[in-house]
């Protein structure tokens, strides 16, 4: 989630009012530098959430009419409102909005040390109808009138700038358009990116579990669903996101158990629902990971089956902070079926770091047999087999 200050929790940090703050819910600057500092010295690079896409509507927390003016950041009229997030559309046009943008990237890379960002709504950022209601389907809706070119100047002046200032630095671009070149250096023609976030993944999942029985599911549509991307690019895959995990939907684990991951968690409570539900939880965390182009992400305790949503304080919830939270103590208790999950995880991470897996681009199909649900495929040393 976005760090910055923002006027409303429950826009969960993205409609960011001040672009230099730290949001104070969340503690002190300084106490900031002090978690990324022992972040580093444990050996765990820090990436921060950077809404560079959009910026809070608020006129008296925000930069709204900084000058009395709505087009000192913003485009004027309906081109500068989002229609679908209900707050205001930088100008990139305008050199004063690059200065601003590129120098808040300097401002966390040299103040607090961060190393590198998650480039929020970079779908919404490249075209000119922020991707809504768009199917990428081929070439020709990539490079048409749709696209915003301002905007992807921006970005690609913020990759220069970033490995400028600090070489290992990562960007990693949140779009689900598939934009060709995203993440291909600079000097190469691209925008500069290091990974794009996989984020068709997430919605596969959650649509093959809600839609499809276990017997219907198809072994060469996953394959294909989950390496599809172009050799030329990494990508960030993950299993559930936070679309999932806030209130409203469900992440995996509650789709696979539902109400028996409150009564039936412990070792002493045997349950086939259960027994299933963590059998496909593993499955699908290892064929993402192991299959990803690039990288593999957890998410907010996914990793040992949270078993319930995030939901900030808002007016619908009576301003409660009860599932404000992730209650990570679960993963390790001895006496509950939770740190099963997370001792898999552990092993799979160390499994495909040790091996430096990832570093491998070929991910080859073996077989795939849809009759018996059964999918082998190899990568590196390794042949993996569902």
């Amino acid at each position: 989630m976005a760090i910055p200050e923002h006027p409303y929790y429950g826009s969960f940090g993205y409609h960011v009012s001040n672009f230099f703050a730290v949001s104070s819910r969340f503690g002190t600057p300084e106490e900031l530098k002090q978690l990324i500092d022992e972040a580093h010295g444990m050996g765990i690079s820090v990436i921060m959430d950077l809404v560079h896409s959009h910026s809070v509507k608020n006129e008296v927390e925000g930069i709204g009419k900084y000058d009395g003016t709505r087009y000192q950041f913003f485009h004027d009229g309906a081109k500068g409102e989002h229609p679908a997030w209900d707050s205001y559309c930088f100008n990139y046009d305008k050199n004063e909005v690059l200065h601003f943008l590129l120098s808040n990237i300097k401002f966390w890379l040299d103040v607090f040390n961060f190393d590198g960002f998650r480039f929020d709504g970079v779908t919404s950022m490249l075209y000119h109808n922020h991707g809504l209601e768009k199917a990428f389907t081929n070439y020709n809706d990539y490079f048409d009138a749709n696209v915003h070119i301002e905007a992807a100047v921006y970005l690609t002046l913020a990759n220069k700038l970033i490995k400028q200032l600090k070489p290992n630095a990562l960007s990693i671009a949140e779009d689900m358009s598939g934009m060709p070149g995203l993440a291909i250096p600079v000097e190469d023609g691209g925008i500069g990116f290091d990974y794009r976030m996989s984020m068709g993944v997430p919605d596969y999942w959650i649509k093959t579990i809600k839609e499809k029985r276990d017997e219907d599911w198809d072994m060469g549509d996953l394959f294909y669903n989950l390496t599809s991307k172009r050799m030329d690019e990494k990508v960030i895959s993950y299993a559930e996101s936070h679309d999932q995990a806030l209130v409203g939907d469900k992440t995996i684990i509650f789709r696979l158990i539902d109400k028996e991951m409150y009564f039936s968690m412990r070792k002493d409570q045997p349950n086939m629902i259960v027994d299933r539900g963590m059998a496909l939880h593993k499955m699908i965390r290892l064929i993402t990971a192991t299959t990803s182009g690039g990288g593999y992400l957890n998410f907010m305790g996914n990793e040992f089956g949270h078993p319930e949503w995030i939901d900030f304080p808002r007016e619908g919830n009576g301003w409660s902070y009860k599932h404000a939270r992730r209650i990570w103590s679960i993963s390790n208790d001895d006496e509950l079926k939770f740190h099963w999950l997370n001792d898999f995880d552990r092993t799979m991470i160390h499994l495909i770091s040790e091996n430096k897996l990832l570093t491998v681009p070929e991910v080859n199909l073996v077989t795939e047999n849809k009759p018996d649900k059964v999918l082998a495929y190899h990568r590196g040393l390794f042949l993996f087999v569902f």
